[in-house]
């Protein structure tokens, strides 16, 4: 059964396909509704709240001639303590496929391994693909203009700085890996990239090229792409005070993304929190693409689900 769980999940060439698909299904979104997940119901099953996630799947699903159904955990009997192997095996009985937004890697992957149906991974603490791919989309889109979207992401270099231990910096070191780019990243020292995602990395025996430093000014030299993220994600809200003084040397000001390539673009995956993480100046920059990014996860995951689906 295919799913998607890591950016890894799919070859290069599986990714490139993801890609022109993408780009396919959003030329063509006002045309006659594909039916890639005709009658099929969709199930998204959330433990963490979610803007951005939530509307772009259920559009999307409704898109591609499914029906989406949003489960709460609390709402269902997981939150009273059924087993996540249960859950699997109850809702592969009723749905085509599962989409999980949740804390623990571990439940996505227990999810996939007890189901019998595509689960695709919408966020854990440890890695958020489908945004990864979607900002890799929107960064081809503007870098291969008619051409192979895929290849023109190979040899770009991406700074990441911040929160260098979180979700989205483990799957942009995983992501990059796979596109080919260089990953340089810029956080405080007790924040570097942990050993999960290293060892990730050496299980698959992936030749990742990135870069951790405590410089932010070293990370974004000669970067095209400049990339920041909350300080505070869900679930670390207790750590706010020392986090925030901790990160402030790495808010991306309008110095410091001065410091990149003159043509480089600004990306956060939302929601930012302005004057923190980014000045103000640099969230509504020209070449801030942060509302690009929001509205490539719809075309991004159709492609994706309509991948599975035809695999499933």
């Amino acid at each position: 059964m295919p799913h998607f769980l890591k950016e890894t999940d799919f070859t290069a060439r599986q990714a490139a396909a993801v890609f022109d698909l993408a780009r396919k299904l959003k030329r063509e979104r006002r045309a006659a509704r594909p039916a890639d997940l005709d009658r099929q119901t969709w199930a998204l099953l959330f433990s963490k709240s979610s803007t951005r996630t939530r509307v772009s799947f259920e559009v999307g699903i409704h898109e591609l001639g499914g029906n989406p159904l949003f489960l709460n955990k609390n709402d269902i009997q997981l939150g009273r303590g059924e087993t996540v192997a249960d859950t699997a095996r109850v809702l592969s009985r009723f749905v085509h496929g599962l989409i999980v937004r949740t804390f623990a890697h571990s439940e996505v992957e227990e999810l996939a391994r007890w189901g019998s149906v595509p689960v695709i991974n919408a966020l854990t603490d440890f890695l958020h693909p489908c945004q990864i791919y979607t900002d890799a989309f929107t960064l081809a889109e503007r870098w291969a203009g008619n051409g192979a979207l895929f290849d023109s992401l190979r040899g770009r270099k991406l700074a990441f700085l911040g929160d260098t231990a979180c979700n989205m910096a483990n799957s942009w070191i995983l992501g990059g890996s796979l596109f080919g780019m260089k990953i340089a990243l810029a956080g405080p020292a007790a924040f570097a990239p942990g050993n999960e995602i290293r060892s990730l990395l050496e299980r698959e025996k992936r030749p990742a090229e990135f870069l951790f430093t405590t410089d932010p000014f070293e990370a974004v030299r000669a970067a095209d792409v400049v990339y920041t993220d909350v300080w505070v994600s869900m679930g670390k809200e207790e750590e706010k005070r020392e986090r925030l003084a901790q990160m402030a040397p790495y808010s991306v000001t309008e110095k410091l993304f001065a410091a990149a390539k003159p043509d480089a673009f600004f990306m956060h995956c939302l929601p930012a929190h302005e004057g923190e993480e980014a000045a103000k100046a640099v969230l509504e920059h020209p070449r801030s693409i942060i509302f690009d990014e929001a509205e490539n996860r719809l075309h991004t995951q159709k492609a994706i689900m309509a991948t599975l689906a035809a695999s499933a």
